[in-house]
């Protein structure tokens, strides 16, 4: 019995079972940045040797994603998604356990291998749930969960972080984990393992140079959205000229930017997929290159990040884009999405990094996004060239139901 022949009276509640699991990973990725003075005055390194284990969730995120989806190939949805997040679980229970700022590295890293696999399978299974018309859609609110870590509970970290202590942030992160796995256990149908699948199989999807092209599209197109918001303090504290007060705000702002776009974006995207991801593109060009002039203002600082937040749907229009071009092998594409955005993780601010340090000051942060904006477009253009070639004709328009 595949997924799709399971009884299925309640599609939306696995879907929420699943975006319970992106939540947790949300709180764990984007928390760990603001709890960084802590757990180094703590564990006695300073700020940027602590900053390492940010780097080892993201490195064990781009390792994990794809060894995990190859080396699983054959394994149900179901157990390994439940597999997935108790290996996140335990892996973030450790990290509050850490004695060492080595072990605190170690566990940050075994915390982010089920990262991308967990997010690949997760919008695999969802999408199957549904009229394939609405994938985009179901893979869209499951990536809410990730968003709307970003509003709620990142904060709520924060705050159980400065007033109980860092480790307790992680052992709630640990606790969202277990819920995460009961209800995906509880809520997810059961579904036999393809007898078909097969780690060559998985790995021939390397061989698709679309496959390829879309992951660019998410590593360089989707950098300057992460080199803004790597630098976004600095710059309400040095340009804008505000108290730190104002900067939970406008990361509220970034959030709720994200999640309306996951609600909104999909809606399109399952119309006409590709001339969504190249619309996002464009768009986020546009309010990164709109950065350097809002930055002087709080309000207009607040509307654009909210603004640029919203072109985070990229990565959801992607997920779908891999699935359309991976023909049998699904697992490896989906889950090395993540893998791509992650490293776009480490592009922008490493490049707007060195705006700053080259003296351009922290709106430069707004300029790189828009070269790396305008890159991703360009590769865009051609992935949708190569689909033209292919099918001799313009194919700007993709039916979602094909």
């Amino acid at each position: 019995m595949t997924v799709k022949d399971a009884p299925q009276p309640w599609p939306s509640l696995v879907i929420f079972a699943l975006a319970m699991g992106g939540f947790a990973i949300g709180v764990t990725e984007f928390a760990t940045m603001s709890l960084l003075p802590y757990f180094a005055k703590d564990l006695a390194v300073d700020a940027p040797t602590a900053g390492h284990a940010i780097s080892a969730y993201a490195l064990g995120v781009v390792v994990g994603a794809p060894i995990i989806a190859v080396l699983a190939a054959r394994m149900a949805r179901r157990t390994l998604l439940i597999i997935l997040m108790g290996v996140f679980a335990l892996g973030n229970a450790l990290a509050g356990l850490a004695p060492s700022y080595a072990w605190l590295v170690v566990f940050r890293f075994l915390s982010g291998l089920p990262h991308g696999a967990y997010f690949g399978i997760a919008a695999m299974l969802a999408s199957s749930l549904v009229p394939a018309n609405k994938r985009t859609r179901a893979i869209g609110q499951i990536f809410l969960g990730l968003t709307a870590a970003t509003v709620i509970g990142v904060p709520a970290a924060n705050w159980l972080g400065q007033e109980i202590g860092w480790r307790w942030s992680f052992g709630a992160v640990a606790l969202l984990g277990v819920t995460a796995l009961l209800l995906v256990a509880v809520l997810t149908p059961y579904d036999e393992p393809d007898t078909a699948a097969s780690p060559l199989r998985e790995l021939g999807a390397l061989k698709r140079p679309q496959v390829w092209l879309t992951l660019a599209i998410g590593a360089i197109g989707f950098g300057g959205l992460f080199a803004v918001y790597t630098y976004l303090a600095s710059t309400l504290a040095d340009v804008t000229h505000v108290s730190s007060l104002y900067l939970p705000l406008v990361l509220c702002a970034f959030g709720l930017g994200l999640t309306a776009g996951n609600l909104v974006v999909p809606l399109f995207a399952d119309r006409a997929l590709m001339p969504t991801a190249g619309a996002l593109l464009v768009w986020t060009a546009a309010m990164l290159a709109l950065y350097a002039f809002a930055a002087q203002n709080i309000w207009a600082v607040s509307v654009d990040v909210f603004l640029i937040g919203c072109g985070g749907a990229l990565a959801t229009v992607l997920q779908t884009r891999l699935m359309d071009i991976s023909g049998e092998a699904q697992a490896l594409p989906a889950a090395l999405n993540h893998s791509a955005f992650n490293t776009a993780n480490a592009i922008g601010p490493w490049l707007g990094g060195m705006a700053i340090g080259a003296g351009f000051g922290w709106t430069a942060t707004g300029w790189v996004g828009f070269a790396l904006a305008l890159g991703g477009l360009a590769i865009w253009l051609l992935s949708v060239a190569i689909d033209s070639r292919i099918e001799g004709e313009p194919k700007l328009v993709e039916d979602a139901a094909e």
